[in-house]
C-alpha cells in the first residue's frame, strides 16, 4: 500500500507571497552579516560538551565503580546529555544543517545510534512525514495515537484517554527505550508496506542487518560490558540504564509536544481529492508553536527546538541562528497577516500541552461527529 499523496493549494495569492518574501529576507540577513547558515564555534563547543557529558560519566562508572547513589546521578547526567545530543547535534546533522560537509553531517547524524535508533527510519518519519505534513494525522506519525495516548482530534476516543494527563509522562519516559528495542523494526516494516522505503530488496537486507548489529552493539556496550566485563552488579546497572532512558525520553517527548500538541495549533485534514487548501508555509505557521524564545539556557539546551516555527520553515539552517532570524519571521508574518504562535515561557507551554491532552481526551471522536 502506498501512502496517499497530499497537495497544498493556496487560493489566497497575497498570503502566498509570504514565504518567498521571508526566504529572501533571511537570505539577505546571512549575506549582510557574512555568516554561514551552518554551525559556528559555539555550536562546536556545545557538541563537545554534550558528547563529553554522555561519554565521560559512563567511563567513570566503569573505572571508579561508585556506590549506587553516585552511579544513578551519573546515569541521570547521561540522560540529560543524551537528550541534548538528540535535540542539538543529531537533529541538525540529519537535516543537513550542522555542516556544509555531507560527511560531517553523516557522522554526527549517527549520534542517533547513542540512543539506540536508526538514522534511515528517523529521516523518513521526521524529515519527510513530520516536516511535510505537520499535524496531519493520516501522514504525520509523530501525532498519531500511541497505545493509550491521543494527540489528534481526528482519531477515536477511548475511555482511558480521559486520564492521559495522569499517565502521559510515564509513557513519554519509555519512548527512547521502546525506540531502541522495537520501534525501528516496526517502522522498517511499515515504511516498506507504505511505499516510503524505495530501497531494493538487497539494500533493505543490508539495512536490516546493520540495524540489528547496531542494536546488538548498543546493548552490549551499555549492559554486557559493565556487567559481564567489569563485574558491576546488574542490580545497579539495569536501573541506571533505565533511568537514563527515562530522563532522555521525558525530555525529548515533552519538548516535541510543546511545539505541536498545544492550544492554538490546527490539525487539518485533506479533502476527498487529497488537497489541503493552504499554502505549505502558512500551514507550518498554523501547526507549530514556539516557546521560551528569550530563555537563553533553554534555547542552548534544546537545540533551538523552542524556535520550532523557524525550524519548520528553514530546517537546513543550524539552530544557533534561530534567535536572530525569528525576529525576521515574526515581523514578516505580521505584515502578511499570518499567525506567529508562541508561548512566552516554558511553564505556559507545558500547561497548554496538558490542557490539550485533557481536551483530546474528552472530544467526541471523528466517527461520532460524522455519523
Amino acid at each position: 500500500m502506498t501512502l496517499p499523496q497530499i497537495r497544498f493549494i493556496d487560493k489566497d495569492k497575497d498570503k502566498a507571497k509570504f514565504f518567498s518574501t521571508l526566504r529572501q529576507r533571511v537570505d539577505n540577513y546571512f549575506k549582510e552579516k557574512k555568516l554561514s547558515k551552518h554551525a559556528n564555534g559555539k555550536m562546536v563547543l556545545k557538541t563537545i560538551i554534550l558528547l563529553s557529558g554522555y561519554i565521560l560519566p559512563f567511563i567513570s562508572l566503569l573505572v571508579f565503580q561508585p556506590f549506587f547513589g553516585i552511579s544513578i546521578l551519573l546515569w541521570i547526567i547521561m540522560g540529560l546529555c543524551l537528550a541534548g545530543i538528540g535535540m542539538s547535534v543529531m537533529h541538525d546533522a540529519n537535516h543537513g544543517a550542522y555542516s556544509s560537509s555531507h560527511k560531517t553531517n553523516r557522522w554526527l547524524g549517527h549520534t542517533l545510534n547513542l540512543l539506540g535508533g536508526s538514522v534511515f527510519n528517523w529521516k523518513l518519519q521526521h524529515n519527510l512525514l513530520h516536516h511535510t505534513y505537520t499535524n496531519i494525522v493520516t501522514h504525520d506519525l509523530d501525532i498519531q495515537d500511541k497505545v493509550i495516548l491521543r494527540f489528534s482530534p481526528h482519531t477515536r476516543v477511548k475511555w482511558v484517554h480521559r486520564l492521559q494527563t495522569l499517565y502521559a509522562v510515564f509513557f513519554y519516559g519509555i519512548t527512547t527505550l521502546y525506540w531502541a528495542l522495537l520501534k525501528d523494526f516496526l517502522q522498517f516494516a511499515r515504511y516498506k508496506k507504505d511505499g516510503l522505503n524505495k530501497n531494493t530488496s538487497r539494500q533493505n537486507n543490508i539495512l536490516l542487518l546493520k540495524m540489528i548489529l547496531d542494536k546488538v552493539l548498543y546493548f552490549t556496550v551499555f549492559l554486557f560490558v559493565p556487567i559481564g566485563l567489569f563485574n558491576l552488579p546488574a542490580s545497579e546497572i539495569i536501573p541506571g540504564f533505565l533511568t537514563m532512558h527515562f530522563v532522555a525520553g521525558v525530555i525529548l517527548t515533552v519538548i516535541f509536544q510543546l511545539a505541536h500538541t498545544v492550544e492554538g495549533t490546527t490539525h487539518p485534514l485533506a479533502d476527498e481529492t487529497g488537497t489541503i487548501e493552504n499554502n505549505w508555509a502558512i500551514h507550518q505557521m498554523n501547526t507549530t508553536v514556539n516557546f521560551s524564545r528569550s530563555n537563553k539556557f533553554i534555547s542552548w539546551y534544546v537545540g533551538g527546538l523552542n524556535f520550532q516555527v523557524e525550524h519548520h520553515l528553514f530546517p537546513t539552517i543550524c539552530h544557533v541562528h534561530y534567535p536572530e532570524i525569528s525576529e525576521i519571521v515574526k515581523k514578516t508574518a505580521e505584515e502578511y497577516g499570518v499567525p506567529y504562535l508562541e508561548n512566552i515561557t516554558f511553564s505556559e507551554a507545558l500547561i497548554s500541552h496538558m490542557n490539550t491532552l485533557r481536551r483530546f481526551g474528552k472530544l467526541p471522536d471523528i466517527n461520532e461527529v460524522l455519523a
